[in-house]
């Protein structure tokens, strides 16, 4: 048997630094939709501290136009709001023209736009069912198809980074909402599927799938519930291994890797953030 030396294969002249690698997104330009406030918000900042311009689309106009004045004064890079129906197909694609002729391209896109509705599944109407499906799974296709098909023009290549859930792989207790759960396994599903058809035109897409996380709307919707809040988000802190729910701000780190060039041999795949949850 011979030995081989890898020194032949590679070297450390070859290797670029992992400080050039991993949170520099200076020259980038990110979309963000649904980054008006919540998860959304923060994983859109986070770029914007890594170098990036930003873009946020979402319903919420005018918090958008909030969040971005204070990322753009903060973080020292450009910022814009754009308002916009994520279900409605035209739209979003007039608006991508619009987004790239600002910014002048797109380079990664992140779709935190989502909507829940906790409800008995044999209470659920029809329209009801339809919606969540159009905004979470619609929405979520029209505005990577249309980021996608920006990145193909310029022949730059990019990262899509979808964000589904841990509700794609677990039924969540107590609390129902069956559509949503099935909503999120078909975004990783097109997540993997257009890993695969864009990976030629060197366009990486990933998913993010948070857990329970402590934002400013889940503390409402359970404050809102009274005793019952109180006594769910008890049982889904004694659910999770780390003991709490997460906090906003530890999506950024997750969300910048895979915007990054730290990964790009990283495609097709998802990283959980739930903090153990699924790993019972």
């Amino acid at each position: 048997m011979t030995a081989v030396s890898m020194e032949s294969s590679s070297s450390s002249s070859s290797s670029p630094s992992i400080a050039d690698q991993y949170g520099s997104l200076k020259g980038k330009v990110a979309v963000v939709t649904g980054g008006a406030r919540g998860l959304g918000y923060e994983m859109m900042r986070s770029l914007a501290e890594s170098g990036a311009s930003v873009a946020c689309i979402d319903l919420l106009a005018e918090t958008g136009a909030e969040s971005v004045a204070l990322i753009e004064k903060e973080c020292q890079v450009k910022a814009t709001s754009w308002g916009c129906d994520v279900t409605n197909d035209e739209e979003v694609a007039m608006l991508f023209d619009q987004i790239v002729q600002n910014h002048g391209g797109i380079d990664i896109l992140v779709t935190a736009a989502g909507i829940n509705q906790v409800c008995p599944a044999i209470d659920y109407t029809a329209a009801s069912f339809r919606k969540i499906f159009d905004v979470n799974v619609s929405g979520t296709f029209f505005c990577v198809q249309q980021a996608a098909k920006h990145m193909m023009k310029l022949g730059t290549g990019g990262s899509i980074i979808t964000v589904a859930s841990m509700s794609a792989h677990i039924t969540n207790t107590p609390q129902t909402h069956a559509p949503y759960n099935a909503t999120k396994a078909a975004v990783l599903q097109l997540t993997k599927s257009l890993a695969c058809e864009w990976a030629p035109h060197n366009i990486r897409v990933t998913a993010i799938s948070p857990g329970y996380f402590d934002t400013a709307m889940n503390r409402q919707v359970l404050a809102q519930q009274g005793e019952e809040g109180a006594k769910m988000r008890s049982y889904w802190e004694q659910h999770t291994p780390m003991g709490r729910m997460g906090t906003p701000h530890e999506l950024k780190g997750v969300v910048v890797f895979l915007a990054s060039d730290a990964s790009t041999f990283v495609t097709g795949t998802e990283v959980v953030v739930d903090g153990g949850y699924t790993a019972w």
